[in-house]
């Protein structure tokens, strides 16, 4: 029986990031797969909040994947996956910050609002965090390398790189693909999916597309 238990769900980007960082750590994990539509009895005894991820690790747990996610960087330290430096350790929380509160939440309004004055608002927004990224991120920070701090990966990469792999869906539903002037962030996705722990749990397009109709689906109109 391994080390680490994580409760996942295949569809949830969360846990995505989170099976990310155990691959690429090489960590020794069972996997609980959870039918979030259909939770298991005792759930909430793992995960208060009844989300995924959810990790136990021997008697304890830990649950919200930036914070499973820093906590595996503490316990496993090798390789590291958040820098040693001070300020570029703040600024590596500041864009898992910038993810969790910006960037994924015009990524869903998008995806999952039915109202097409309300999409068009949404890709707008996506657009603006897509070109701070461009200019901020890999402008600034990464210099020359593939990743956000360069060329070492790090927790920031595993933290935005799930809604990338899931973009095939903003494309097939909405009609936004990642604008071509995005050059850099394009290199950066196509690095990480060259990754092995990457590709040890990488689903298709067609994957994504199927999955997320339900999400992307309009409207129904209230029955008078």
């Amino acid at each position: 029986m391994a080390e680490i238990t994580i409760y996942s769900a295949v569809v949830c980007p969360y846990a995505h990031r989170t099976r990310l960082v155990l691959q690429e750590k090489g960590i020794d994990f069972d996997l609980v797969e959870i039918d979030l539509q259909n939770k298991p009895e005792g759930f909430t005894k793992v995960s208060p909040y009844g989300k995924v991820p959810a990790i136990t690790h021997g008697d304890e747990r830990v649950w919200e994947s930036a914070v499973i996610n820093e906590y595996l960087d503490e316990v496993f330290p090798h390789p590291p996956l958040l820098p040693s430096n001070p300020i570029a350790k703040a600024q590596a929380r500041i864009w898992v910050d910038f993810a969790n509160t910006r960037f994924v939440p015009a990524f869903s309004n998008l995806l999952r609002n039915p109202e097409p004055q309300k999409q068009e608002e949404a890709k707008q927004e996506l657009y603006k965090h897509l070109e701070f990224i461009e200019n901020e991120a890999f402008g600034k920070l990464s210099q020359d390398g593939p990743y956000w701090f360069g060329e070492s990966i790090s927790l920031v990469d595993f933290t935005f790189f799930p809604w990338f792999e899931r973009w095939a869906a903003l494309r097939e539903y909405r009609g936004f693909a990642i604008p071509a002037e995005f050059t850099r962030i394009k290199q950066w996705k196509h690095a990480l999916k060259e990754r092995d722990s990457v590709k040890a749990i990488a689903h298709s397009k067609e994957f994504y597309i199927e999955r997320y109709a339900k999400f992307a689906a309009p409207a129904v109109a209230a029955v008078r």
